[in-house]
């Protein structure tokens, strides 16, 4: 492939995945790390450290659900009752020591606080998950778990979330939340009574 289409396309992947890592492009564009290091160089592109950094610096709406340091993984985007994205890197103390694989609640730790932390309320509680491991996941992979708010037609109270996680560009989990959130009525979970203090 010529070096200017090379790059063109180098520059379309990371517009449309910003987390991508420089060793994915080597196997997506079929070239050596080093051919991938100085295309980026050439372009301007930051390395994915970086990338990730600027992301997180963008203005993005304050999670309201919890305080953030209750986030499982590091939210880089959030649209209250839209979407979110956070990632997650699996370190030693995420996996099962014998075979580097990640215990599944860490997965879904990062999977289910998004889906509380993209909605919009002082009060958000899980009331239900639907969820699916994909693949296992392993030391040293970065999770991006990308959250949306579907419509819930009829569950006054309740949101319906969805959140695919992804290593790379494969999917590794995905899973379906209704999240209780306390606008507009009184709430009752585990024996507490939430009084609507709006």
């Amino acid at each position: 492939m010529p070096k200017k289409a090379r790059q063109q396309q180098l520059v379309q992947i990371i517009e449309e995945n910003p987390f991508i890592t420089d060793q994915e492009l080597t196997r997506r564009l079929k070239v050596s790390i080093q051919t991938i290091r100085l295309d980026r160089m050439e372009l301007g592109i930051p390395e994915l450290r970086e990338r990730m950094k600027l992301m997180a610096e963008r203005s993005y709406d304050q999670v309201r659900s919890l305080p953030l340091h209750e986030v499982i993984g590091e939210i880089v985007d959030l649209q209250l009752d839209k979407s979110g994205i956070s990632i997650f890197e699996i370190r030693e103390e995420h996996v099962f020591s014998r075979t580097g694989i990640a215990r599944g609640h860490h997965v879904f730790a990062q999977a289910n606080s998004l889906a509380v932390a993209v909605i919009n309320d002082e009060i958000a509680l899980t009331f239900s998950a639907d969820i699916r491991f994909i693949r296992s996941v392993h030391l040293g992979e970065k999770c991006i778990a990308k959250a949306y708010v579907r419509p819930s037609s009829g569950q006054k109270g309740k949101a319906r979330v969805e959140v695919f996680t992804y290593v790379g560009e494969e999917m590794v989990f995905q899973g379906n939340f209704v999240i209780y959130r306390s606008t507009g009525e009184d709430r009752h979970e585990g024996g507490n009574h939430h009084e609507n203090r709006h």
